[in-house]
């Protein structure tokens, strides 16, 4: 097991820091075509949920009111931009966060988004196959997109839709570019919601780079770097994806490094992790 020291280097306790592009986004999910669950659909699957609710329906003169922490009343708001304002959606609030889902049926679906890393999919999708929603914080979680609370509400939800929706087939989540099939979403993302480890594949990937480094992709919307294991490290590639994703999940917790580390890797060899001149990436070598 990787043990990471806890002294004054480390930047903390897992914190999400500052906002980013690719969070406004939020996450996409993927259905067969003309599967797209319409309006009364989401009523009825916030009905099953216990502590799910839609706070806000354009379509609807009785919205659910959301007051702030002073009180004061929060008028609902949708947080998608003006191109997406001929498309069906609604607001819906889960453990008192809200999200706006984008995209229903009858309405036009979301732009369908870029893709490069695929997780229990057979092949990388495209919009003749698949028809998307957009799930993505509500415009008064704006400037908490990135904290624990509001992406793990955002993941949760998603996790609560697949179960729902036997034709949700797979979630696209664009820090990392990545799609994950609905059985293994549901999988590593509950065990994550339930305490266990960070789902670093799917959350995070990883590619080979020129010079035969492995790196991984979307690992810095959760620490604000990247994590690259050194060659000759990579040249078993299963082995060392699979020091990455235990590093991954030892990195989410601790909020990232700066300077450098020791580690004991599970063969018992010793690990260096030292930060990039940049500080943007956790560089790995064998000591």
């Amino acid at each position: 097991m990787y043990r990471f020291p806890r002294g004054e280097n480390l930047k903390g306790s897992g914190k999400i820091t500052e906002s980013s592009d690719s969070v406004s986004k939020g996450l996409y999910l993927l259905f067969a075509p003309g599967k797209r669950p319409d309006r009364v659909a989401i009523r009825k699957f916030v009905a099953a949920q216990p502590g799910v609710s839609i706070s806000h329906d354009p379509l609807d003169s009785a919205p659910i009111q959301l007051a702030a922490a002073d009180g004061e009343q929060i008028k609902p708001e949708r947080s998608a931009d003006a191109a997406h304002d001929d498309l069906v959606w609604v607001e819906v609030l889960r453990e008192g966060l809200a999200f706006d889902l984008t995209g229903l049926a009858p309405g036009e679906q979301s732009g369908f988004p870029q893709v490069v890393h695929r997780f229990d999919l057979e092949e990388l999708p495209g919009p003749a196959r698949y028809e998307a929603l957009q799930l993505l914080p509500g415009h008064h979680l704006t400037g908490g997109e990135r904290s624990v609370p509001v992406v793990k509400g955002l993941v949760g939800l998603a996790r609560d839709l697949v179960q729902h929706f036997d034709d949700l087939e797979a979630i696209v989540w664009p820090p990392s570019g990545s799609v994950i099939g609905r059985r293994f979403y549901e999988s590593v993302t509950t065990a994550w919601l339930d305490g266990g480890p960070f789902p670093a594949l799917g959350l995070t990937a990883f590619r080979e780079t020129i010079d035969g480094a492995l790196q991984s992709e979307g690992l810095d919307f959760w620490i604000d770097q990247e994590l690259r294991i050194e060659p000759p490290l990579p040249a078993d590639k299963v082995a060392a994806t699979r020091m990455g994703v235990r590093l991954i999940n030892q990195l989410v917790l601790v909020g990232g490094i700066d300077g450098s580390e020791r580690i004991i890797a599970p063969d018992g060899s010793r690990l260096v992790l030292r930060t990039s001149r940049n500080g943007r990436f956790i560089r790995v070598w064998r000591e």
